[in-house]
């Protein structure tokens, strides 16, 4: 799109979002803590909570949190606007700023079938939009103002990322406590209106046939840890997002159930290097969904929560870590030159491989890229 030949904006109807029914197959689910963050205000509330969750994380890296005060009213209209966004746009109204993946820059808009997967002829089925954060700096408006949809729905979507954000803030005072640091010793890295890779994500897959999906063993989004710190997804009815529980030759892949009016919530690799990988950076992917859900797009909502600009990441001076014998100095590296490092490293490519036993490094911080 150039500014002589700007792409027309038609306002797309948007229609009420329904749920799609849940699966009946008896899948093996994981088993999720869910915590309520109603309680977080209330005297002693964010140190029970916090030791809730540490009983969660210790294990998965996945959990639920139900009390998040947004209204399910909201959350839905959310996914009517993707739903919206994927279904009454061409490609050309869609694609007006496209994710720049050889800057590891991923704002905006990613079309599906641009990659292939597992060294077949298959290719990938997703779709995406990542909308950045409204800043009171402004950081972003050049980008919003390159995404008409956006700005057209702003007045909806502006205050539902700041209500999502807050939802990890509270989280991030949760980690801290944990670690026995200041309560916001997290959250201070990660600031709303800081420069950082934060984004809400519109998602859609579309279904491919049984006999392409077989050629890449039925997966959808390959095994790999998130890039950020913290990712909050919304209740997804459509089964496909499994987890992989436990280690080495007990490791398993399990489903993740739905939350009625919860978000789902992982740890990402920013979190696993400021603990040392205390906080396990949770390894998942998206696989075919049930035959009884496969026929219709799988539609999803998502905050990613990036590390700040200026925020530093290197192993905490937890009073936790060091009696536990995880803390050592490292040399610490900003958030945003990891994030994008790794954006680049994973994406800029003509495929999506599995790299099984390859790590990815940036400075003194090691994380593993690829899973069988």
């Amino acid at each position: 799109m150039t500014q002589e030949d700007p792409v027309k904006f038609v306002a797309p109807e948007v229609e009420r979002w329904v749920y799609p029914a849940e699966t009946k197959e008896n899948l093996d689910w994981a088993e999720l803590t869910t915590i309520d963050i109603s309680t977080f205000d209330q005297p002693g509330g964010k140190e029970k909570l916090a030791q809730e969750l540490a009983s969660a994380i210790q294990h998965d890296g996945f959990w639920a949190v139900v009390g998040h005060g947004i209204p399910k009213t909201e959350v839905e209209r959310q996914f009517a606007l993707g739903k919206a966004f994927f279904g009454k746009q061409t490609l050309e109204q869609k694609a007006t700023r496209t994710v720049k993946f050889e800057d590891g820059d991923y704002f905006g808009y990613k079309p599906r079938h641009v990659k292939k997967m597992f060294g077949t002829e298959v290719r990938e089925n997703a779709e995406l939009i990542n909308i950045p954060k409204f800043t009171e700096s402004g950081h972003f408006e050049d980008i919003h103002k390159e995404l008409p949809f956006v700005q057209y729905f702003r007045d909806e979507i502006e205050p539902f990322s700041k209500k999502t954000y807050e939802v990890a803030r509270k989280l991030f005072v949760l980690f801290a406590l944990i670690l026995e640091l200041p309560e916001n010793y997290f959250a201070d890295k990660h600031k709303y209106d800081d420069y950082s890779d934060d984004h809400l994500r519109y998602m859609q897959y579309e279904p491919r046939s049984a006999e392409d999906d077989a050629k890449v063993e039925n997966n959808w989004a390959r095994a790999h840890t998130d890039f950020g710190s913290l990712t909050l997804l919304f209740s997804q009815v459509v089964a496909g997002l499994q987890i992989k529980t436990g280690d080495g030759e007990n490791s398993q892949w399990k489903y993740v159930k739905p939350v009625d009016d919860g978000i789902v919530c992982n740890i990402g690799d920013g979190l696993s290097f400021w603990s040392n990988s205390f906080f396990r950076s949770t390894i998942h992917r998206v696989v075919r969904p049930p035959e009884d859900q496969v026929t219709a797009p799988r539609l999803g909502l998502f905050y990613f929560v990036r590390p700040g600009d200026g925020a530093q990441i290197e192993v905490a001076p937890s009073p936790l870590l060091k009696r536990l014998g995880l803390y050592k100095e490292l040399k610490p590296i900003t958030g945003t030159l990891y994030v994008r490092s790794r954006v680049k490293n994973y994406h800029d490519s003509t495929s999506y491989d599995k790299r099984a036993g390859e790590k990815f490094r940036v400075g003194d911080f090691e994380i593993a890229d690829g899973f069988e």
